[in-house]
């Protein structure tokens, strides 16, 4: 009997030596996070020079630097994204916009934090800055990525830009969210950490910035304003703790909340406040024609905050009306890009 079973275990440790031999590759990436969604790695084979590095999956963009590769790069997009920044108006306080699209998997996401960031160069002058932080197949080696690291970098490289007890940082968040209130950071297959509501308070509480300007535009953001709120902040969510907001998707080219704040409010006012408002009535508008359960979109006002978004204003005459065109698209000619 012990030498059948001998022979049983020599065989199956023979077969699973074979098999493993069979499959294995070395990695040629980094590992991909636990905490975010994972596509399996195919083998690369070692490209010439010309050709330069090749894809390491069928679904990473084909001419885009290696996912090592663009890891590598970040300090330098962040430190080049910094240097752009227009020049501080000097007497009178200034707004620094970073805009954060968290899902590298839906155009939607970018589309809304590149027009953020040109509406407020466009509309609203010379006291208005822009940061972009994104995760898209087409902006790898051009903009930097939306990853916890970047987010905390270009925030202490404003430090040394803004004055922070008077100019006003805005975080504008763009991606999903989910009922634990976690937005889903994701460049599949980069290995990118998730930041849910706490974290987000934690990464600008080490922060020294008097006056902020917070909107999270996700399902579920609701549940942002308890950790966020506090004296000199307005936080702006898209839905209520326990509701989802719409407009995602591979076929949005953006969502109901940025299209209602950003695109039709903010072009007939610069008072955020104001815009909110507006936002909420014309949202409700479209969730009633598409009969499903309303998000809410919520609103805290920080003590101070009004006031000095209102000194803000005084900087500026708003400019005209800023199209909204899909990044990947040509503006028409004479279109206002806004919902009729």
């Amino acid at each position: 009997m012990r030498s059948i079973l001998t022979s049983l275990l020599v065989f199956a440790a023979g077969a699973l030596l074979a098999l493993v031999l069979s499959r294995h590759v070395f990695p040629t990436s980094p590992a991909t996070a636990t905490t975010a969604p994972t596509t399996p790695a195919s083998v690369r084979t070692a490209p010439s020079p010309a050709e330069g590095p090749a894809p390491l999956n069928d679904d990473w963009p084909e001419n885009a630097p290696s996912p090592e590769q663009v890891l590598y790069l970040q300090r330098n997009l962040v430190r080049a994204a910094l240097g752009q920044l227009t020049a501080r108006v000097a007497g009178k306080p200034n707004l620094y916009l970073v805009t954060f699209a968290g899902d590298g998997g839906e155009d939607v996401f970018r589309n809304e934090a590149e027009y953020a960031a040109r509406l407020f160069a466009e509309r609203f002058g010379a006291t208005s800055h822009s940061v972009v932080l994104e995760n898209n197949p087409a902006t790898l080696g051009t903009r930097p990525l939306a990853s916890w690291s970047n987010l905390e970098e270009v925030l202490q490289g404003l430090q040394k830009i803004m004055k922070p007890d008077r100019d006003i940082l805005m975080l504008y968040v763009t991606s999903h969210g989910d009922e634990d209130h976690d937005l889903l950071v994701d460049m599949d297959p980069l290995p990118l950490d998730q930041i849910g509501a706490s974290d987000l308070a934690g990464i600008l509480d080490r922060q020294p910035f008097k006056w902020k300007v917070l909107v999270v535009n996700a399902c579920y953001s609701g549940g942002f304003i308890p950790p966020l709120h506090g004296p000199g902040t307005l936080v702006l969510t898209a839905a209520r703790t326990d509701r989802s907001s719409f407009g995602c998707g591979s076929d949005s080219d953006i969502t109901y909340f940025g299209k209602a704040w950003l695109v039709d409010a903010l072009n007939r006012t610069p008072d955020f406040i104001r815009a909110f408002k507006l936002a909420s009535i014309e949202i409700s508008r479209w969730e009633k024609q598409d009969k499903v359960t309303p998000s809410e979109p919520q609103i805290d006002v920080g003590a101070g905050i009004a006031g000095q978004l209102a000194l803000w204003r005084k900087g500026f005459v708003p400019g005209p009306k800023v199209p909204f065109v899909p990044s990947a698209k040509p503006a028409p000619a004479g279109s206002t890009g806004l919902r009729q």
